[in-house]
């Protein structure tokens, strides 16, 4: 099974590469674990339809791994 990755930070979001099964919890405790949010409600998903996803899925399809998606977080 492949890896999860941070694949992006800053302040107040951060992005993720995990494998395509990884559920809503899997990934925020990956994030939580990788790269602490410090904020009363930790990293929460970006939903789809929010306006920073600017089209985009929820759960992208990474290019390099077939398996794997991106997903986005806030803080």
């Amino acid at each position: 099974m492949m890896k999860p990755e941070v694949t992006r930070t800053s302040v107040l979001s951060m992005q993720v590469c995990v494998p395509r099964s990884y559920t809503d919890e899997e990934i925020i405790a990956f994030a939580e674990h990788e790269n602490p949010c410090g904020t009363t409600c930790g990293w929460q998903i970006r939903r789809e339809g929010d306006e920073a996803l600017r089209g985009a899925p929820e759960r992208a399809q990474c290019e390099k791994r077939a398996d794997a998606v991106h997903v986005m977080l806030d803080a």
